[in-house]
């Protein structure tokens, strides 16, 4: 959900929590150089002098599960090349990337929880409880 102008510069100026903070954008501005974004509209910078990576995440609210695949492996250094350089493709059996619902009401609901209609599913007698002895 986008901000109004006015609130997201406050938002800005007096939260940290939600990973945009004028802090970053200045370190950002002095020291980062844009590498590219994903389809989320999420913005990646890498900062050379530091060997920094950096994500300013849309909609303002920092959610590392925002991070699809290909740019989480360039975030965390397992690749030097950018998915945007890389012309990164998903396997085959790959799912899209679907951000962390907990939370919301997209959850996953098993059967028998406390927000979900149905009946636990019984216990088939493959598994012994451990006890100590």
């Amino acid at each position: 959900m986008a901000q109004s102008g006015f609130k997201q510069f406050l938002t800005e100026i007096l939260s940290w929590w939600g990973g945009n903070s004028w802090g970053t954008r200045l370190w950002i501005r002095r020291f980062g150089a844009y590498v590219g974004s994903d389809e989320f509209g999420n913005r990646y910078y890498y900062d050379k002098k530091h060997d920094r990576r950096y994500v300013t995440y849309a909609g303002g609210f920092a959610d590392a599960s925002a991070i699809p695949p290909g740019w989480h492996g360039w975030m965390h250094h397992r690749t030097d090349v950018p998915p945007a350089d890389a012309k990164y493709e998903p396997r085959a059996w790959e799912k899209p990337h679907l951000p962390n619902l907990t939370g919301t009401a997209a959850a996953y609901r098993p059967d028998g929880s406390l927000l979900n209609k149905g009946e636990r599913p019984r216990v088939t007698g493959d598994y012994q409880a451990w006890s100590p002895e």
